[in-house]
């Protein structure tokens, strides 16, 4: 989603052996128990386990764009960041740059440092500047409306990821188009993930940032589809702002085993970061990073959580972004804009991440994509 930030015992010694016990690579995860006394949702769970199962499919072709207008010369963009500390709003920087770097277009990245008035400054500047384009990058445009009409009334493109709730084009605020992944597709699968591999018996946390209303739709829809299923009980509704991530989120960790003990088996997140800040009150809690609370985050997928899922280290799932790819559509996208072409219409489709799949991956990334897009740019 649109997104990002961050934090980090007692009994360290004797947790040491329990944790490393639990968390050796290439191991199957143990098979959780259905919480008893509950009926589950056999219905809802036998869905879940045949969406869950095509989600998890690693060899997916390319089904994105595969014609357009020829690469315009001379192009210069600047992305916008929400903080370069969240790692999806960083991999699709990185991303655009490499893009970028295919048809020779200049790019620059002007980090708003995750405040709203760091990011106001640098949209101003990015608009200074004078760009041929403006990526919005994981904020939402309606915190900037100054600085988005400045940019309409300049004739500067703007081009979204994670900016609005939908992806495809804005008419208010005025965007080209918003790159991203159906909200909702990412939303059901991760509450799917839990409904299948619990049976339907999960006791979950959902952990979000209420004040980014993508984020908080997001969450939303998970506690939505969660509660499909008769079997799940909603433990507790955390918003925890992502800025804030690192000092709040181990004090809630703490907070909930003490009140929640075995109860709690499963969390949601909006964002994976929530998960290396949880690890370490969960060791202290005498947790292993194998077992419970099984985890997955809804959203970007960045490399650090991808090594937490194969090492089975408080992380169990994601559903990433392909942030790579999605660079690649956003220098697509601008270049319409800039030929005179309407938006693509692609959206990516849902993919899931688990330790059954994770194998040596750092990132998701469709086959084909970069040959796809030279071809449209390069002929």
């Amino acid at each position: 989603m649109n997104l990002a930030r961050l934090l980090r015992g007692a009994t360290a010694l004797a947790l040491a052996a329990v944790v490393a016990g639990g968390c050796s690579r290439g191991s199957p995860d143990p098979a959780p128990d259905p919480t008893p006394g509950r009926n589950g949702c056999p219905e809802v769970a036998n869905t879940a386990r045949q969406a869950v199962a095509r989600a998890e499919a690693v060899n997916t072709p390319w089904d994105g764009p595969t014609s357009g207008p020829r690469a315009v010369p001379g192009k210069s963009i600047v992305f916008v960041a929400s903080s370069m500390t969240n790692p999806g709003v960083a991999g699709t920087a990185k991303g655009v740059q490499e893009a970028a770097r295919t048809i020779g277009w200049r790019v620059r990245v002007i980090d708003g440092q995750g405040t709203p008035a760091g990011i106001a400054a640098a949209f101003g500047q990015a608009i200074a500047l004078r760009p041929s384009g403006i990526v919005i990058g994981g904020f939402d445009p309606e915190s900037a409306t100054q600085q988005v009409n400045r940019a309409n009334d300049a004739g500067i493109p703007l081009v979204g990821w994670h900016a609005t709730t939908s992806p495809g084009p804005s008419t208010n605020p005025k965007l080209f188009t918003n790159v991203t992944s159906r909200v909702e597709d990412v939303a059901r699968i991760s509450a799917y993930w839990i409904i299948a591999r619990s049976n339907g018996t999960a006791g979950v946390v959902i952990f979000t940032d209420s004040s980014i209303p993508f984020a908080e739709n997001k969450s939303q829809l998970i506690k939505k589809t969660l509660l499909s299923c008769r079997g799940v009980e909603l433990l507790s509704y955390e918003n925890i702002p992502l800025p804030d991530a690192g000092s709040r989120t181990p004090v809630a960790v703490s907070s909930l085993l003490a009140r929640f003990a075995g109860r709690w088996t499963y969390s949601a997140a909006i964002n994976d970061v929530y998960f290396a800040d949880a690890a370490p009150a969960l060791r202290a809690g005498g947790r292993s990073g194998a077992g419970p609370p099984y985890s997955i985050g809804a959203g970007d997928g960045d490399p650090s959580a991808f090594q937490r899922i194969r090492d089975r280290q408080f992380q169990h799932a994601t559903v990433p972004e392909p942030l790579n790819a999605q660079g690649s559509q956003i220098v697509d996208e601008l270049n319409r804009a800039f030929a005179g072409h309407p938006p693509s219409g692609y959206v990516t489709p849902v993919h899931l991440t688990t330790t059954q799949n994770v194998d040596d991956a750092t990132s998701w990334e469709p086959r084909g994509y970069r040959e796809a897009y030279r071809r449209i740019w390069l002929g």
